[in-house]
């Protein structure tokens, strides 16, 4: 049986994650109190941030954007473009 949290993003009693997603505070509370529903969602989200800001993963700077991102998206209203974002003109 699965270990069961509840779950801030989406509510409810829901299955957790079976591991740590991060070695740090955050990855902490997403494993406490984030669902796997929840983080797969985030996943799908993530990768249309690194697609569509053409976010670069060897970069720290990339990687410390998704996850100030992760935490808007799984704790807070949502989650926001990157502050460098720039939208192109139609």
């Amino acid at each position: 049986m699965p270990r069961m949290v509840r779950c801030q993003k989406l509510g409810g009693e829901r299955p957790g994650l079976p591991y740590k997603p991060f070695a740090d505070a955050l990855g902490q509370r997403i494993f406490e109190s984030i669902s796997a529903e929840a983080w797969a969602q985030w996943i799908e989200h993530s990768k249309k941030l690194v697609n569509e800001y053409r976010l670069d993963l060897t970069l720290k700077k990339s990687h410390e954007v998704l996850k100030e991102q992760c935490e808007l998206f799984l704790f807070g209203e949502g989650a926001a473009p990157p502050p460098q974002y720039v939208p192109e003109k139609a």
